[in-house]
């Protein structure tokens, strides 16, 4: 049951990212759009912390962990070039 739980968290956070980064690219304002994008990010790291639980609790192997985390930080990387270059702007 605690899997499951994890699970629908892990879900609604992934959904969180591209349907915030959608919201936030439809404001009228780039400084909306970065809020939204802080959104992700905050959205990108709650995954990164619910895997590592998940990994603790034996749920993943550490493989699977490692390849999962290894595309979590690069969605978080994206995001925050993303920032930089809005805020340059």
């Amino acid at each position: 049951m605690k899997s499951l739980v994890l699970t629908n968290q892990i879900r609604r956070a992934s959904i969180s990212i591209p349907s915030n980064i959608a919201e936030g690219a439809a404001r009228n304002s780039t400084k909306e759009f970065i809020h939204f994008l802080y959104i992700s990010l905050g959205s990108q790291q709650e995954i990164d912390t619910q895997l590592l639980i998940a990994k603790n609790l034996k749920y993943i192997s550490e493989e699977k962990y490692a390849e999962i985390v290894l595309k979590i930080e690069t969605v978080g990387k994206l995001l925050n070039g993303l920032i930089k270059y809005l805020k340059s702007k």
